[in-house]
């Protein structure tokens, strides 16, 4: 489904009120419960839905009653940047989206993308606590995206239909990128084609030879079998896969303040437990790949990497903050 189907679909949804997308803040006739949509794009066993049945039963624990989750998952309302403007819409209440989906709307959150600028994920809750977090949220807010915390999905790996080790084995291929302009201009450097597809569209993309590869997290890899069509994995970690819990702006403001607090808190604890839940996915879902045909290969010539990847700095060290910016971040 393209995305001006996928686009008319919620459209349909909000003014219909199918079941797929429950229009804003349907009310049981005791006008005491409201319904809020949440998009899930993987199933009830992975980190992305799970992090929302822990929030519902945290909010349901301070609020009995008042809520009722609708979670809607495996990508039934699209991918990344089709459910954010269905936020936008109206017809989506909440969901996690990679920061890289929303770059479009924010482009500072490019910062938390930027290739080897990260040591680990305690860098990456660092700064994202810090005052870069703090106004990167505030920029969320202005788009209609009110951000309950950050979360990490984990680092980044190139994926591949043949072995590829050396940069240079990725010259003259097709490989599927999140449609953000960082991630094009990165992959451009190592002299591919960069094609971006959403998420949901990348197994049938890579089985006909719409794209040769991709890069994506271990957990997310065996999430959508991948390992079916690009078999291999090249840990090069390249890119921290920040995210964020996030909620509609109209939906927000409908709520009291005590109602507030209740999602600001439960995202929070949700947001750790998404973390903790991501960490112990990786090594479930590498031994699924594993079972499965895939095979984990070490990089080579690191050093190339690093240098090829390292000119997207400075092309987009005017739209983060400038390179003194990155530079404090890489040395906290």
């Amino acid at each position: 489904m393209d995305n001006l189907n996928r686009r008319s679909l919620l459209k349909t949804a909000a003014a219909t009120g199918l079941a797929l997308a429950t229009p804003a803040f349907v009310r049981t006739a005791s006008a005491r419960t409201t319904t809020i949509t949440i998009a899930s794009l993987l199933g009830d066993d992975k980190p992305e839905t799970k992090v929302w049945v822990k929030i519902a039963e945290l909010v349901e624990a301070k609020l009995p009653g008042q809520f009722k989750f609708n979670i809607v998952k495996n990508g039934a309302l699209g991918g990344e940047k089709e459910v954010a403007e269905g936020t936008r819409l109206g017809s989506v209440h909440a969901s996690l989206s990679t920061v890289s989906s929303l770059s479009g709307w924010v482009p500072e959150l490019q910062i938390l993308d930027l290739p080897f600028l990260f040591r680990d994920a305690a860098h990456v809750r660092k700064t994202v606590e810090s005052d870069v977090g703090a106004d990167l949220k505030q920029k969320l807010v202005a788009q209609n995206f009110v951000v309950g915390d950050f979360i990490n999905y984990g680092a980044r790996h190139l994926l591949t239909k043949e072995p590829v080790t050396r940069p240079e084995q990725l010259k003259g291929k097709k490989i599927r990128v999140i449609q953000s302009p960082l991630h094009t201009k990165l992959w451009s450097a190592f002299g591919t084609t960069p094609v971006g597809i959403p998420i949901t569209e990348t197994y049938n993309s890579l089985s006909t030879g719409v794209a040769d590869a991709m890069d994506l997290t271990k957990s997310a890899y065996a999430g959508f079998k991948l390992y079916e069509v690009v078999p291999y994995m090249t840990e090069t970690g390249h890119i921290w896969a920040s995210g964020v819990i996030f909620y509609a702006a109209g939906f927000w403001k409908q709520l009291n303040d005590e109602q507030k607090a209740v999602f600001q808190d439960a995202s929070r604890e949700g947001a750790a437990y998404f973390n903790q839940l991501i960490v112990e996915d990786e090594a479930k879902s590498v031994e699924q790949s594993l079972k499965n045909g895939g095979k984990l290969l070490k990089p080579e010539a690191f050093d190339e990497w690093q240098k090829n990847a390292q000119g997207v700095w400075q092309d987009f060290a005017g739209v983060v903050g400038g390179i003194e910016r990155i530079k404090a971040i890489q040395s906290a």
